[in-house]
């Protein structure tokens, strides 16, 4: 099996049927190729949306919703391809985008992922390809120099870059069982900078891909519960990643700094003041309060685990 388009549902029927469709537009006739879909905990008809289909998709259903890193995790061990795309279901991929991530691997037996360029649904991009972090990309952050120093997804060629979300990101499985897969410590959010930086530590590198586009719809809740367990899971992810790959030292400065340019932010701010301010204070402390982890370990309803905060 050449391909395994590896989508995670977490409970948008309609984008999940969306993101199907395209899969099934997109793909060439000729390309061996499978579909799974990890349905995490969806109370939306999702699963049965799937099976209505009657397209051969291999379904994974949980019966209590798990993380990211670990349903991503599990896409990769469950698939047969020897290459894994992984796929939200807010993610629809355009025309081509499949045949040249796979080109781009192909040409560079050394790369472990290759990420796709992804694009608002309005057709402007986000960014999706960033160096690694540590001290030198927060202290450009601090200095309002983030995306000059920091943001890696632009130009017109596919480029090595430190590491690419995983909205659409094609993974060569035999890296990715190389290093044990995703680590399920990270519930959501640095998940996939920790995944490339231990392929960069044994020797991969990684690949963003600006022929290989995809939308990114990027579904966020508005409720204020809500936001603010993102911004708890994410701070906490990024405080993680510090501690796994830096001295104490170098997480507590980043801390600081990112805490600073937050604050910063919400100075300014006339409409995010309230979110960067959390922010904030999340990045001083980012052991403090409840995420989205909590709120599946206690049963209550969140809202759906997206890449974005």
């Amino acid at each position: 099996m050449r391909l395994s388009y590896c989508v995670v549902n977490t409970g948008k029927r309609e984008l999940l049927m969306a993101c199907l469709d395209a899969i099934e537009r997109v793909t060439p006739g000729d390309l061996e190729h499978e579909v799974l879909v990890l349905d995490n905990a969806s109370e939306d008809g999702s699963v049965e949306a799937v099976m209505a289909r009657r397209s051969g998709i291999r379904l994974l259903v949980l019966d209590r919703r798990a993380g990211k890193a670990a349903n991503d995790s599990a896409l990769l061990q469950a698939a047969r391809g020897d290459y894994c795309l992984l796929l939200n279901e807010d993610t629809e991929l355009q025309p081509g985008a499949a045949e040249a991530l796979l080109q781009a691997l192909d040409a560079d037996p050394d790369a472990a992922v290759a990420g796709a360029h992804l694009l608002r649904p309005d057709g402007s991009p986000q960014q999706c390809a960033w160096r690694l972090p540590g001290v030198g990309t927060a202290l450009a952050g601090a200095l309002f120099l983030h995306k000059l120093a920091t943001v890696q997804s632009r130009g017109p060629r596919t480029r090595r870059v430190g590491w690419t979300q995983s909205s659409a990101m094609l993974v060569r499985r035999s890296a990715a069982e190389d290093v044990r897969w995703l680590d399920a410590g990270f519930f959501v959010y640095s998940d996939e900078t920790d995944f490339c930086k231990r392929l960069r530590d044994v020797g991969w590198h990684i690949l963003w891909v600006p022929a290989a586009r995809a939308i990114h719809h990027d579904q966020l809740a508005s409720d204020g519960a809500g936001a603010k367990r993102r911004i708890v899971e994410f701070q906490r992810g990024r405080d993680r990643y510090m501690r796994k790959h830096h001295s104490r030292a170098a997480a507590a400065i980043v801390r600081v700094l990112s805490a600073w340019s937050y604050l910063a932010r919400a100075l300014v701010s006339r409409r995010g003041a309230h979110r960067y301010m959390l922010h904030a204070r999340q990045a001083l402390r980012p052991w403090r309060g409840e995420g989205l982890r909590e709120a599946v370990e206690t049963g209550r309803r969140q809202p759906p685990l997206q890449k974005a905060a």
